[in-house]
Formats: structure tokens, C-alpha cells, sequence
């Protein structure tokens, strides 16, 4: 669907072989003191042992993300930037995705077990977790290549599935109710990147200033709250090596209370961006490939979450462009860090460009509302 905007580190040795995933050195300014570090787990998390290691994933433009390498197992660690980053309110909320994950691993959800929050900065200069090191396979590409159809079937409707689960978890029966504001997402989440975006702006994208002018106006009646992750995709999820099953969720950043349908239609985004923007599969031969129409996936969705599909692509133009407004400003804010010079990622300047014609596709899109 789209270039990954910051994937989280539970990546595999499958990724490893794309160009924007795998690990490296820790570049000078996200450089930590490894021996305090050590000390600091060592003392925490049971079966955790010296000597440790340190390498940087590849992916990511927000939160850097460390593997942790010590002699019987790998860890991974997500991290606000260092000290020297401007970070944009709201933004780099670490402790956030630690209760998310730790909540719906009590729930049964498939994510990463949580084993440590440090929110003391003078530990190793910035606030940090600790998470397992989920083995498995990231697929990056949405068309699947090199899959039978039945393969690509079954995994577009592994994600369906795991997607409606999340939209029915019960976020009040596991100790979530306040982890956003239930109720006016829509209006809310506008108001924010729009701000966000006002605060990254590097130059002026008109299409953009036209749907933040455009979208208040034009959100639909229907109100509902479920937790919502804010980038499920095909690239933030880890599968099983040979089974078409999501062994984890990643990449929790962007995660609230929201509505489910702005969640569930930026999931849905792929099937508007044509390969090569984004890594989209629309204008693909869906029924050779094996992949549902997007109209039969909103279809599945809809059975899964007891939804009447008619209503719900009612509004769906709203929706997409909603949610291309929404990446632009997410994308504007990694180029303004490639222009700070505090992105985590070395594609970040690749990835900031791409705002611009994003926002032009939503707005194209809004333009077809009635």
C-alpha cells in the first residue's frame, strides 16, 4: 500500500533481504551506552545475559528501533530520538505503544510480548521499551509476487480477519478506555494533522490546504470507538514462515481509540495507488491474482464486524481521502526531520517528497463527493 512510515522492529531475517528493512550499524546520533544499557536489562528482565550487542533497523522514519543481540537470544528496543530531536507534541509517544501491546497481549491478540518501560531519560539519555524478537516473514510487496493465487487468497484474508478482531476487541475490558477520547475521531484526527502538518510544513502543498479546509466539513454522521492502529498494513504485520498467519502486529506508533473505519479504509488505500506509488495494487488483474476486489474485501470486513457493506461504501470516497490527507501530513512530518536532520531512516527525504502527490490524490478523490 504504502512506503512503510515507521515500521516496527520485530523484523525478520526474510526482510533482512529488502532494501528498506534489515540492520546496521547504529549511526553516531543514535548511539547509546551499551554498558549501561546491559546493566540496566540485565537487573529487569529475567534470562536476560551479557555480553550485549547493538544494530540498528533499517526501517523507520520516527522512533529508532534497535536489535538487541546477546548470546541465546535476540530483543528488540524501540526508543524516542535522542536529545537533540524536536519532537512535535503528541508525537514519539513510546509509552503508548508499550500499554497497547502489553493490553491486547492479554486479549489474545497476536503482538509481541512486552518485558520492559523505561521512561527515566538518564538511564541511557531518552525513554525506551523492551520487546521479544518475533521470528518470521514480512511481506512487503502487496501484490505478492512469486505466490500462487490461492496463496495470495489466504493472506489478504488472514489480514481481513486479524483487522476485525482488533476493530472487536473490547478496549474497556482490558483497561483501555482511556487510551483516546471516544467518540468525534474524525473531527479530531483532522484538527490534529492538520496542526502537525501547519508544524512540518518545508513548502506549500495546495492540495493540502484545500482538505484541510475540505474535510471538516464532510464527515459522515456514523460515530463508533474501537482501538485502532493508525498503519495496518501488509508490511506491519509479521507472518508465519509457512503459514499464512499473522504471528504479530506491528508498529503500534499512530495507535488510539478512533473509529474503525478510518482504520479499516486506510488499510484499503492499496487498491486506489497504482504499482510504483506506494506500492499499491490498483489497476492489477485482482481476480488473476488471486487478491478480492476491494469491494469483496470490504464485503468480508463487513461480515466479520456485523456491518451493512452498502453503508459503508456510502461514505467511502470521505474516507480514502481522508486517509490520504492523513499520510501526506504523517509524510510531511518525516521531511521536515529529513530537513532537521533528526530522521531515524536515510530514505527519510525519499519518503517527505511523496506528500505532495499523495495529498493530490486525496483531493482528487474529495472531489467526488456528492
Amino acid at each position: 500500500m504504502t512506503e512503510p512510515v515507521s515500521p516496527s522492529g520485530q523484523a525478520s531475517a526474510d526482510s533482512a533481504q529488502q532494501a528498506n528493512s534489515g540492520t546496521t550499524e547504529v549511526p553516531e546520533r543514535h548511539r547509546i551506552d551499551l554498558g549501561t544499557l546491559e546493566r540496566h536489562l540485565r537487573e529487569r528482565i529475567d534470562g536476560f545475559h551479557g555480553p550485549l550487542t547493538v544494530e540498528m533497523f533499517k526501517g523507520g522514519q520516527s522512533n529508532p528501533t534497535y536489535k538487541l543481540i546477546t548470546p541465546g537470544r535476540s530483543w528488540v528496543m524501540r526508543a524516542k530520538p535522542g536529545p537533540v530531536a524536536r519532537l512535535l507534541p503528541s508525537a514519539h509517544a513510546i509509552e503508548r505503544e508499550y500499554r497497547v501491546l502489553e493490553a491486547l497481549g492479554r486479549a489474545g491478540m497476536p503482538v509481541a510480548r512486552v518485558y520492559l518501560l523505561c521512561e527515566d531519560e538518564s538511564v541511557i539519555g531518552r525513554a525506551f521499551y523492551v520487546m521479544e524478537f518475533v521470528e518470521g516473514r514480512v511481506l512487503w510487496e502487496q501484490s505478492l509476487p512469486g505466490m500462487s493465487p490461492s496463496e495470495r487468497g489466504a493472506i489478504y484474508d488472514e489480514m481481513n480477519r486479524v483487522i476485525a478482531a482488533l476493530h472487536t476487541v473490547d478496549y474497556k475490558a482490558i483497561g483501555l478506555a482511556d487510551y483516546g477520547k471516544p467518540g468525534n475521531y474524525f473531527a479530531r484526527q483532522i484538527g490534529r494533522w492538520s496542526k502537525q502538518y501547519q508544524a512540518s510544513e518545508t513548502e506549500k502543498i495546495e492540495a493540502m490546504d484545500r482538505l484541510i479546509e475540505w474535510l471538516p466539513h464532510h464527515i459522515p454522521d456514523s460515530d463508533e470507538t474501537s482501538i485502532v492502529h493508525g498503519d495496518f498494513r501488509l508490511d506491519n504485520l509479521m507472518f508465519d514462515r509457512t503459514e499464512p498467519k499473522v504471528r504479530a502486529i506491528l508498529d503500534w506508533e499512530l495507535s488510539t481509540l478512533g473509529h474503525p473505519l478510518a482504520d479499516f479504509s486506510y488499510h484499503c488505500m492499496s487498491w486506489h495507488i497504482e504499482p510504483g506509488q506506494f506500492r499499491g495494487i490498483g489497476g492489477l488483474d485482482h481476480k488473476a491474482l488471486g487478491i478480492p476486489t476491494e469491494r469483496e474485501y470490504v464485503e468480508a470486513y463487513c461480515r466479520r464486524t456485523h456491518r451493512d457493506p452498502d453503508a459503508v461504501m456510502a461514505n467511502w470516497d470521505f474516507y480514502i481521502a481522508y486517509n490520504m490527507f492523513r499520510l501526506a501530513a504523517i509524510l510531511q512530518g518525516i521531511m521536515k526531520r529529513a530537513v532537521d536532520g533528526t530522521a531515524s531512516s536515510a530514505r527519510a527525504l525519499e519518503q517527505g517528497r511523496r506528500a505532495r502527490p499523495l495529498a493530490e490524490m486525496g483531493w482528487e478523490i474529495a472531489q467526488r463527493v456528492r
